[in-house]
């Protein structure tokens, strides 16, 4: 029998131990989970919902829900516990957790309506929830809160102070993350354990105002929200000290207890005093955002058009189109790493600067923004050198967990940048993005064709990467060209082709200029522009196949694995008749040069890729 209470009336105690029973039972039953770490933060999340959050269960989509985010992903039993007690679960539906094909996963995702990321990645819950209240704040001027619960062990995580700092800087005050100081973390204590002075100070030093409280004293946790929700121009932070396993003797503050069921669970449940059964009416939002999000196109979308021969850099385009774009659609947002003059995200800052958020050298926060951003609805285009994205990769990766969408372009790829050196130059960006659930990975060749998919991705579902040249190109194709994604232009064929040639970016134009060597030579060659790497055009590449002989010969700036090569040597998984594939990559690690030395010592240069040709063509 469900005893529905208001919000004053909830006995916070009688709450939280409830929400420590669900956890331990639902843990119990499932053979697995982390209840320990569930139970410590009770008296947290038992105060939040029955006196501080507000949010319709019935409208998860409403603008002016508050966003409850857990940064400690694995307290996921406590989470649902929660979702019990507001009547969005039943009880039998605990009992599925961790089961194939439930809802309630080990970690919480996005299949919950009320989940907006996944979060079992630590040091990922605070850094995109700074985006969602940097959304709500900046963009919407929306009255909800964003409160999240991070664990002290992921706090030695780098992406986290990048999350402080971010916060601070931009005076998000809508903003209150609850530190779950329970010493432990999986294998032993963490860095500094309860040392909830050292915690402040560091806190203090990046600009948030903090609360120290008891953890499991309501009354405090009570009063700290208070605070929280008063204070003004500022985020706050509560460090609470709590204990792992809170509530039952035989595991509290106990090391080994980690990431398994409480021991002897059914005889914990009793000594917790079993469900209460209360049903907390939480109170819904009040008020909406004064600036709505206004999502699709609103006007005409007027690409820039480029002059036939004309040299133009596709970052230099992706930045025009990306402009552009923004005019047509009010919902698109630019979001930079401090780059945004070379990756040219700056035309977009100058037209749109209230659409454009800076994020600084910290890669891991700006991946993080665009998923908060795309949380509430907005489209959110990431950009800065494409070797930097390696240090957000999980963030990446994460968000395709998340069911995010959103785009993200890397500039500055391969050998071909030229002086700066390897450690500027994506090798392996391709590769790495490729690998990526639900992504898009493209690679245009000239202005035209990236403007063109800059304006394709912005209505693609999951991780859109582009991959755009430092170096200018010419421009081959009319404004009048479309680029579905999945497709491939064939820029150059004939009857009696002999051999196909195969590049994007910046080696489809020395297999141009290779294609004419080799008709000096009297071999036709076929030259297709494989600006689409996933999905990559299938169809096109084994129709050269067939009329090549089986003679292809791909090029590209990138490492040997994982790239455009290994793309196009996976559409013949399944194949009849003569192949005969080589794939030129950059094998060795490239020096500062000038880029066409460079793109000759990694082989992938026109004469390269002639010769690749006429030793295929000699069999």
């Amino acid at each position: 029998m469900s005893d529905t209470m208001t919000n004053s009336d909830v006995d916070l105690h009688e709450l939280a131990q409830q929400l420590r029973v669900d956890a331990v039972r639902m843990s119990g039953q499932a053979g697995s989970g982390h209840p320990t770490s569930s139970m410590s933060a009770a008296e947290l999340l038992a105060v939040l919902v029955a006196r501080h959050l507000r949010y319709d269960w019935a409208d998860p989509d409403n603008p002016a829900n508050d966003h409850l985010i857990f940064s400690k992903g694995h307290a996921s039993p406590l989470l649902y516990a929660v979702y019990k007690a507001v009547g969005a679960v039943t009880a039998a539906e605990l009992d599925t957790y961790r089961q194939h094909n439930s809802l309630l996963e080990g970690h919480p995702t996005p299949r919950l309506p009320w989940v907006d990321v996944a979060t079992g990645s630590l040091g990922q819950g605070l850094p995109i929830a700074v985006g969602v209240a940097y959304t709500a704040k900046k963009l919407e001027d929306s009255p909800s809160r964003v409160w999240v619960l991070c664990g002290d062990s992921e706090m030695a995580e780098g992406s986290m102070w990048e999350a402080f700092e971010a916060a601070s800087f931009w005076g998000l005050d809508n903003i209150c993350a609850m530190i779950d100081v329970n010493r432990l973390g999986q294998s032993g204590a963490t860095r500094i354990g309860w040392d909830l002075d050292k915690y402040q100070r560091r806190l203090e030093a990046f600009g948030w105002h903090v609360i120290v409280i008891d953890g499991q004293d309501a009354g405090e946790v009570d009063a700290a929200f208070t605070e929280a929700e008063a204070t003004k121009g500022k985020p706050t932070v509560i460090v609470a000290k709590t204990k792992k396993g809170a509530g039952v003797p035989w595991v509290e503050d106990q090391e080994n207890a980690h990431g398994k069921p409480v021991e002897r669970w059914q005889e914990a449940v009793e000594y917790l005093g079993g469900d209460r059964g209360i049903t907390v009416a939480v109170a819904k939002p009040e008020g909406a955002p004064s600036k709505p999000l206004v999502s699709g196109m609103t006007g005409d979308l007027q690409l820039p058009a480029y002059e036939m021969g004309k040299e133009v850099a596709t970052r230099k385009a992706y930045g025009d189109a990306l402009a552009a774009l923004g005019r047509a659609r009010q919902d698109v947002v630019a979001v930079d790493g401090e780059v945004s003059n070379s990756t040219f995200s700056e035309i977009f800052r100058f037209a749109h600067p209230d659409r454009y958020v800076e994020c600084y050298i910290a890669e891991q926060q700006m991946i993080a923004t665009a998923v908060g951003l795309q949380v509430r609805g907005w489209r959110p285009f990431a950009s800065t050198f494409a070797a930097f994205l390696s240090r957000a990769y999980d963030f990446v990766r994460m968000a395709a967990v998340s069911r995010a969408d959103i785009c993200v372009a890397g500039s500055h790829a391969g050998s071909s940048i030229g002086e700066d050196g390897p450690s500027q130059m994506a090798l392996e960006d391709l590769a790495s993005f490729r690998a990526i659930h639900t992504s898009t990975v493209l690679y245009p060749s000239d202005a035209t064709s990236a403007a063109a998919l800059v304006a394709t991705m912005a209505d693609l579902k999951g991780i859109a990467y582009m991959r755009t040249t430092r170096a200018a190109t010419p421009v081959i194709y009319e404004a009048s060209e479309s680029f579905p994604v999945g497709g491939s232009k064939v820029v150059r064929s004939s009857a009696n082709d002999q051999v196909a040639l195969i590049g994007a970016g910046i080696t489809l134009h020395e297999a141009i200029k290779a294609a004419d060597a080799l008709a000096a030579d009297g071999i036709a060659a076929r030259v297709i522009d494989a600006y689409s790497v996933k999905p990559i055009d299938a169809a096109t590449i084994r129709q050269a196949a067939a009329d090549c002989g089986g003679r292809i010969a791909v090029s590209e700036d990138h490492w040997p694995e994982g790239g455009l090569g290994d793309a196009v040597m996976e559409c013949f998984a399944v194949h009849d008749g003569p192949l005969h594939v080589k794939a030129l990559g950059v094998a060795d690690m490239p020096t500062s040069g000038k880029p066409d030395e460079l793109i000759a010592a990694a082989g992938i240069d026109a004469s390269a890729i002639a010769n690749a040709a006429r030793g295929l063509v000699a069999g």
